[in-house]
């Protein structure tokens, strides 16, 4: 699975290449993150500037992800079309993930 990855001082920023996050990526995705991350926990912003759609195997895999990060550092979202954002809203899960509406104001909150 192809990502485009940006390492800041304190942040990895990771940009699927897919459109859909759905239960034929979901794994490769977590495996990606999880290969470009490695054991540094800092914070991680998932930009969805990329990705019209997520499904059940896509929402699973970030709740993974989140607790991958075990506390010891930030998951953040951003980016996502009003659909998604509608999608996090009717599930619940705009409360489990902090979401931005893009990278810049992702970047703001992590590094005030």
């Amino acid at each position: 699975m192809n990502i485009a990855t940006e390492r800041q001082p304190h942040v990895n920023i990771m940009t699927p290449s897919v459109r859909r996050l759905d239960a034929s990526v979901a794994a490769a995705f977590k495996e990606a993150v999880t290969r470009e991350t490695g054991d540094d926990r800092k914070a991680l912003i998932i930009d969805f500037s990329k990705i019209d759609f997520i499904d059940s195997s896509g929402l699973g895999m970030l709740v993974s992800l989140l607790k991958m990060m075990n506390g010891k550092g930030d998951m953040m979202l951003c980016a996502l079309n009003p659909g998604i954002s509608n999608m996090f809203t009717l599930t619940r899960m705009d409360r489990i993930f902090r979401i931005c509406p893009d990278r810049a104001a992702a970047l703001a909150q992590l590094n005030p």
